[in-house]
């Protein structure tokens, strides 16, 4: 639908980054020609898409001066659609509105769209037909300030260049019902507006749509793997928003993982049973659902996001297995153990291990929720630092710290700092705990093990102490599975848990015995040893005891 323009090279508007906005449309159009026709219905038509739409009459309180009011409606705006009809031009008002328009275009992320409603694009860009008699009347109004219409015979030229859409003859429902559904596509898909402002999404994004297009021919089954709090269910609401316009049916279920353990199963099978009939369903028992599911499933094309699943036995009551859905149908799984993506048959090619964010993206995302996006001063800036090379790119913890020092004083941050690398804050542990609760007790031995006091150390060294101590441990496939539940990182065959792990992991141990330290499995401080060993308790339940010992 979106044409070049008499044939003029179609220059693409500004598409940056999409910073949070008031409206996702502002209107801009000539109301003795549109108001109570086309643009109404361009209006009514844009609101029934969820598309926040400015116009001048809705917006303006009475007495209001206009030309404030519309500037900050520009400027409060993710694009702009111009409406272009035989009298625009005659409108100074219009005229600096899309003067306006054009500057925030250069300087910032709006984007334009320009709509010709009876008039031929060659008019508005040479200034021809009923534009030629509007400007010979602003040439004599404003014969003192001649570089002022100059100027805005420049933006009408510019914007006449920009792809644009064309109405003469045809008709209008048609045309707007297009329309609107092209600006849904461009402004909705793209942004995923609804999540704010997501900082370092777009390069995931577009990585896991790589994965996506690469396993087109595949059975549509992708995974998104990491640990607790690396930001996988935000690139799953990220993906789901900008892909399902695409489909006919989608359906995202949060937090499966969660609503199992609180026996909330049905009710999430019911969800997807709506999505995809549009209608109540009864569910008596989760088979009687799975059977159901796969009744409907079957044939159809569909986005499915799973969030959060911890069992096979979830997917499988959500999820036929592969070769019952439609060719093209996405189902994204999230998940922190990648073996469960293995053994459901999903193909290690189809699998997003997901990357933390770099120091650069931490710190926005930092300054985001402690200053609020103002700017900290040197003093903070050095505390910022510290406070990222801590949270070790989990988006998770950066969002916590970051909220629970906004608007503290410098003193109070030195002592969080310092809190927090001892006793993480509960919003942070309670989640990355969930991760230890699916482990069985040797599992938890090895990790409670290497996290306490072999971080860093070598996989084969590690194995040594921790067999020698105790020989039924099975140490090797133990490592293995806390690699794919995401609690260890092989590193050039080293082995590492991450920071804040580390300390939740201590804090595990301490829980054991607040007050007793001989009651613990491990020693984790030297004030600790001298106590048990100054008192003759030596017994520990470890496999190893403390190695400053």
């Amino acid at each position: 639908m979106a044409r070049d323009a008499d044939g003029v090279g179609c220059s693409s508007s500004s598409s940056g980054s999409t910073k949070r906005r008031k409206y996702d449309v502002f209107l801009s159009f000539r109301g003795e020609d549109t108001r109570k026709n086309f643009t109404d219905h361009l209006y009514a038509a844009l609101k029934r898409k969820g598309l926040r739409t400015f116009r001048d009459e809705e917006e303006l309180e009475r007495g209001e001066s206009i030309n404030p009011s519309l500037l900050q409606g520009i400027e409060e705006s993710r694009s702009a659609i111009i409406v272009f009809s035989l009298n625009y031009a005659s409108s100074t008002w219009c005229l600096d509105e899309l003067q306006k328009i054009l500057q925030l275009k250069e300087e910032t992320s709006l984007e334009v769209f320009p709509i010709f409603y009876g008039v031929d694009p060659s008019d508005v860009r040479k200034q021809k037909g009923s534009f030629a008699e509007a400007f010979r009347k602003h040439e004599e109004r404003f014969a003192h300030d001649k570089m002022k219409v100059e100027k805005w015979r420049d933006d009408l030229e510019k914007v006449a260049a920009i792809c644009g859409w064309e109405l003469n003859d045809g008709y209008e429902a048609e045309f707007i019902e297009s329309f609107v559904g092209e600006m849904e596509s461009k402004l909705l898909d793209k942004s995923a507006s609804s999540l704010g402002r997501l900082i370092g999404i777009e390069p995931k994004l577009d990585k896991l749509e790589s994965i996506v297009e690469s396993e087109s021919k595949g059975d549509g089954f992708i995974g998104i793997w990491g640990t607790g709090g690396a930001g996988k269910t935000t690139l799953a609401r990220a993906f789901y928003e900008r892909k399902r316009r695409n489909f006919k049916n989608h359906c995202f279920l949060p937090n499966i993982r969660e609503a199992c353990e609180k026996d909330r199963l049905i009710s999430l099978q019911r969800k997807l049973l709506f999505s995809l009939d549009k209608r109540s369903m009864e569910v008596t028992d989760s088979y009687e659902g799975m059977e159901l599911i796969k009744s409907k499933l079957t044939n159809r094309k569909i986005l499915l996001v799973l969030d959060d699943v911890n069992h096979i036995e979830q997917l499988e009551n959500f999820t036929p297995r592969q070769g019952w859905f439609s060719k093209g149908s996405i189902i994204v799984i999230t998940t922190r153990d990648k073996h469960l993506l293995s053994s459901y048959g999903v193909s290690d090619s189809a699998i997003y291990d997901i990357e933390f964010l770099t120091d650069s993206e931490s710190r926005e995302l930092l300054i985001q929720n402690a200053f609020k996006e103002g700017q900290p001063d040197e003093i903070f800036l050095k505390l910022a630092t510290n406070v990222i090379e801590y949270a070790g790119g989990l988006p998770l913890a950066i969002k916590v710290l970051g909220s629970f020092l906004c608007k503290r004083k410098i003193e109070e941050w030195e002592y969080a700092l310092a809190k927090f690398k001892n006793y993480p804050p509960e919003d942070i542990s309670k989640i990355l705990e969930v991760s230890l609760h699916g482990l069985d007790n040797q599992e938890k031995t090895i990790f409670l093990d290497i996290a306490c006091f072999f971080n860093g150390m070598d996989e084969d060294h590690i194995i040594h102490i921790l067999e020698t101590f105790d020989k039924d441990l099975h140490t090797k496939i133990g490592i293995r599975v806390l690699i794919e539940k995401s609690l260890v990182i092989n590193y050039e065959g080293r082995l590492w848990v991450h920071e804040i792990l580390q300390n939740v992991a201590k804090r595990v141990v301490y829980q054991e015995s607040l007050g007793d330290a001989s009651k613990r499995s491990r020693i984790l401080s030297l004030d600790d040893a001298n106590h048990v060993l100054g008192g003759n308790k030596v017994t520990f339940q470890s496999s190893c005891v403390c190695a400053l010992l």
